[in-house]
Parts: C-alpha cells; sequence; structure tokens
C-alpha cells in the first residue's frame, strides 16, 4: 500500500484503490458511522486524508480476521475515546476467538453429518435417493 502524503487528499476512488474496500462499502461504513464523514471539495466531492486510510484499512482487516461490525464499532470506540487498555483488547480479542473455535466446532459437526448422509447414498442412477430421504425425514429428539 502506497503511503499518502499528510497533505494529499483522496477521492472516494482513489481510497478505494488503496484501501482495496469497494467504494459502496466506504459509503455504507460513512452511513453507519464507523467511518468519520470526510471533508468535500468545492464541487462536493468527498475528500479523504490519512486518518481515513487507516482507520479504513482497520477495519477491513478486521472484517477479514471475522470481527462484526458491532465489534469492530467497539474497538473503534474504544481507540477514539482513548480509553482502552491492551486488557480490555485482548478480551475482545479473546472472546471473538472463543467464538470462532464454537464456529468451528459445528462446522465439524456439520461436515460429520453430511459425510454420514453421503455414505448412505447409492450414487446410481436409480430415482431413490438417501441424501433426499434423510434431509426429508423428521429429526430424531
Amino acid at each position: 500500500m502506497k503511503k499518502v502524503n499528510k497533505t494529499s487528499r483522496l477521492t472516494i476512488g482513489k481510497l478505494s484503490k488503496e484501501t482495496g474496500v469497494n467504494i459502496e462499502t466506504i459509503r455504507y461504513y460513512e452511513k453507519i458511522d464507523i467511518m468519520p464523514k470526510p471533508g468535500r471539495s468545492a464541487g462536493g466531492n468527498r475528500l479523504y486524508e490519512e486518518e481515513h486510510v487507516k482507520r479504513l484499512v482497520f477495519i477491513r482487516r478486521s472484517r477479514e480476521l471475522g470481527f462484526s461490525l458491532d465489534e469492530i464499532q467497539e474497538l473503534l470506540r474504544l481507540v477514539d475515546e482513548n480509553t482502552f487498555t491492551c486488557a480490555e483488547i485482548a478480551a475482545l480479542a479473546q472472546k471473538h476467538l472463543d467464538d470462532i473455535k464454537a464456529k468451528i466446532k459445528d462446522l465439524k459437526k456439520i461436515e460429520q453429518h453430511m459425510k454420514d448422509m453421503l455414505s448412505q447414498c447409492s450414487k446410481d442412477n436409480t430415482p431413490d435417493c438417501a441424501v433426499i430421504d434423510v434431509l426429508s425425514s423428521k429429526l430424531k429428539t
């Protein structure tokens, strides 16, 4: 990523290229107040500064790691208010990691169910299909 000169101001298109974030996504982040609204040119175009680049990169990286927008807003609130401690941030990150582990566990269960279901399938050219039968049957309680 090219370093933005402190005096340079970027249009939304250049900000999008610089950060790898879609223009509509940037507008959405502004709408939900996760991104501060930029200044405008005389012609009404949005003009972004280095702080916008840094914040948008932070948001993009957080999304790549699976943080929800609510979680990102909480992290940014702590950063913006300059009231965070490393322990608070670590606690939020640990909770997120615990959520990821729970999702992986659930996905492994789903994977096993799919394997079990497919193992019952004859995979031949008959209209009888064990997969359809399993998907159509009531769950055992």
